[in-house]
């Protein structure tokens, strides 16, 4: 243990606990789950570990190495759940063989479960995990809950949020998603090509939504999870590595590379968001955007290759690409971004997207574009039960009314924003805004 952490207050070290097991626990159900071949079992052994430092570290202080503390702690569950089950399976085998002795009928048939991982084309767990946690015998909603859970390290009610689902559904999804995998005993592993082909989307969207969390966190004190955002990148450039014919697996790379490509410019000197359009643009990592422009441009190729269109991925990559393009805000190509949404709403229609397009929408000038027709658009989203508390809606509908000179319902709408959200740093952006245009 390190000497000076014992004066820590039981509030920093719950602190550090927390930040810890954000950063380490889908790599630590992800090794559990290779060891055990039962994810469920392994998000319980890991939460035991977990539970574990909650109740030492506060007592002895921070371990100079947590993340391996956490590790080795679950490891041990791990093998002590492993080596129980060895010494009942050969208590059954002499049990067997004695009846074997006798001339009576062998009945336990044994799996083997403590043999190595089955070799597959990816040495990576956390992306063993994702594949199994996308198994087709679940449904897609309950692989993407699931998934998130168990890789994302986010809770339930973050799920729910981030699916604008109600919590007890959420959690109920990934109960059962747990059990089905258990009581099917789904292999640990990548699946090969054919079945490989059919879990995909699930898994792109899974790595999609991870790195939206990471990109704007939806709840707690920071506007970004980088790490989040990192892993995500991680295993779409694995996934792209291994992958390098699917249009959408680099569609999905491009448009994560070209969005992180931003992170240094979305929060000011004091710690606070800044919006795309405020965001000094020197401050873009411009290798990150040559990289995404390039993901995009191959993803371009293998699909005028295959005669198809772009697909959601590689169309919000375009989109991305536009604003990465534009030397300032005031260069953007709105005209281009608005053709993109338009695509996009036809190909994947939903309340979000149809919200994004007002804005893009907002932004371009023309015979029927502007603020005026996109305020119209929001309005009538105001009604979609899947908004109703989306405190971006009231974010953009905030916006519009402020460009049209309508300060008193636009300080309003922002207020509505903030008290919608629960993500501190967005809450008070929002706030700022409405004071802004209160003085």
């Amino acid at each position: 243990m390190s000497s000076g952490n014992s004066a820590a207050t039981r509030s920093e070290v719950e602190r550090s606990i927390a930040a810890v097991w954000r950063l380490e626990s889908a790599k630590i159900i992800a090794v559990l789950a290779r060891m055990l071949r039962d994810v469920g079992l392994a998000e319980e052994l890991a939460q035991d570990a977990l539970l574990a430092a909650l109740e030492h570290w506060p007592v002895d202080g921070l371990p100079d190495k947590p993340a391996a503390w956490l590790m080795t702690t679950a490891k041990h569950r791990a093998l002590d759940r492993l080596r129980a089950e060895a010494m009942q399976a050969r208590k059954h085998e002499e049990l067997g063989q004695d009846m074997l002795a006798r001339g009576d009928a062998v009945v336990p048939d044994f799996v083997d479960g403590l043999d190595a991982a089955r070799a597959d084309d990816i040495g990576d767990d956390l992306l063993r995990l994702i594949f199994t946690a996308c198994h087709p015998l679940l449904s897609r909603d309950a692989r993407v809950a699931l998934t998130l859970r168990l890789l994302g390290g986010l809770s339930t009610e973050d799920i729910a949020r981030g699916f604008l689902a109600n919590e007890a559904t959420i959690a109920q999804r990934i109960v059962r998603a747990k059990r089905t995998l258990q009581a099917a005993q789904v292999p640990f592993e990548v699946p090969q090509a054919q079945e490989r082909q059919q879990r995909l989307a699930s898994v792109l969207e899974v790595i999609y939504l991870i790195f939206n969390e990471g990109y704007t966190a939806t709840a707690g004190a920071d506007w970004m999870r980088p790490a989040l955002c990192d892993e995500a990148l991680r295993l779409g450039r694995v996934l792209a590595a291994l992958m390098p014919d699917e249009a959408e697996v680099l569609g999905l790379v491009a448009l994560m590379e070209i969005q992180a490509s931003r992170s240094a410019a979305r929060l000011d000197a004091r710690g606070e968001p800044v919006l795309l359009l405020a965001q000094d643009r020197g401050r873009w990592d411009h290798l990150l955007i040559r990289r995404g422009l390039t993901a995009l441009a191959q993803a371009q190729q293998q699909a005028r290759a295959r005669g198809e269109s772009l697909g959601p991925y590689a169309l919000q990559a375009a989109i991305a690409a536009c604003h990465a393009r534009a030397p300032r805000a005031e260069d953007t190509d709105w005209l281009a971004i608005l053709a993109l949404y338009d695509a996009l709403a036809e190909l994947q229609p939903s309340p979000v997207v149809e919200l994004n397009r007002a804005v893009a929408l907002s932004m371009a000038s023309g015979p029927g574009l502007g603020p005026a027709a996109a305020l119209a658009i929001v309005d009538e989203l105001a009604a979609e039960p899947a908004l109703q508390r989306y405190p971006w809606l009231a974010s953009v509908r905030g916006d519009l009314l402020a460009r049209l000179g309508r300060a008193s319902e636009a300080a309003a709408a922002f207020e509505l924003a903030a008290d919608l959200s629960r993500n501190e740093a967005e809450a008070r952006l929002m706030r700022q805004r409405a004071a802004q245009l209160k003085a």
